[in-house]
């Protein structure tokens, strides 16, 4: 059990990092401007069910779309990592690009529109980063208890889109508690560690290539 504990932590702190509930609320005020707490709470539950749906059907298909195109799983952990290192430093050292998406997000259309689909469910929660997390871990489940595994990583998707719609739900508060310079700190460092969990994923993945070439034991 400490092996699925340990994967439902990674699989949970990881996403929960790259989702990134306090980088979300500008746009998600922003996008419900002038409606009310009860219009707040539809779409952050519409959003949070979303992208569960997403998450879920990578993570169950997501593997057997990778044995349809013969790609190995080591492969996948090393792009997942360079990923995640990719997002963990736009988020470390943001620029000017960074904010393309939410400028895309006011356009005159956006507040009639399903924004819980576009652009909260997606791109904002599930994106390349998440759908990398999602399927490098999954390479990670032990065979011997493959179903405890998916469970881990199931509940893992759970616990952050809970924790994501709480957020969402009191984002009015969140910001005022938090403020615009502790959004920003709390972003810095949290792309600090995504880029250390992406460094991790690449060395699970070189270390399964130098096995299968038996250059270290298994």
């Amino acid at each position: 059990m400490k092996a699925e504990l340990a994967l439902f932590i990674g699989t949970f702190t990881t996403l929960l990092a790259i989702i990134n509930p306090l980088e979300c609320l500008g746009v998600f005020l922003k996008l419900l401007e002038g409606k009310d707490a009860r219009a707040h709470q539809d779409v952050a539950r519409r959003a949070c069910i979303y992208a569960i749906l997403l998450m879920v059907f990578f993570l169950f298909f997501g593997n057997l779309m990778l044995r349809l195109f013969d790609v190995p799983l080591s492969m996948v952990r090393m792009v997942g990592g360079l990923v995640l290192i990719r997002i963990g430093f736009s988020l470390f050292m943001p620029s000017a690009g960074d904010d393309l998406i939410r400028s895309g997000q006011k356009g005159p259309g956006s507040p009639t529109d399903d924004v819980a689909f576009v652009p909260l469910a997606m791109p904002l929660m599930v994106g390349p980063g998440a759908l990398a997390t999602i399927i490098g871990m999954s390479t990670l489940a032990k065979e011997a208890h493959p179903l405890v595994s998916f469970a881990a990583i199931l509940g893992a998707i759970l616990a952050t889109l809970g924790v994501t719609y709480l957020v969402l739900v009191y984002a009015k508060e969140v910001l005022q508690w938090v403020g615009a310079r502790g959004v920003d700190a709390a972003t810095r460092i949290v792309g600090f560690f995504l880029s250390a969990m992406g460094m991790g994923l690449i060395f699970h993945g070189l270390t399964d290539v130098l096995k299968g070439f038996g250059i270290v034991p298994k």
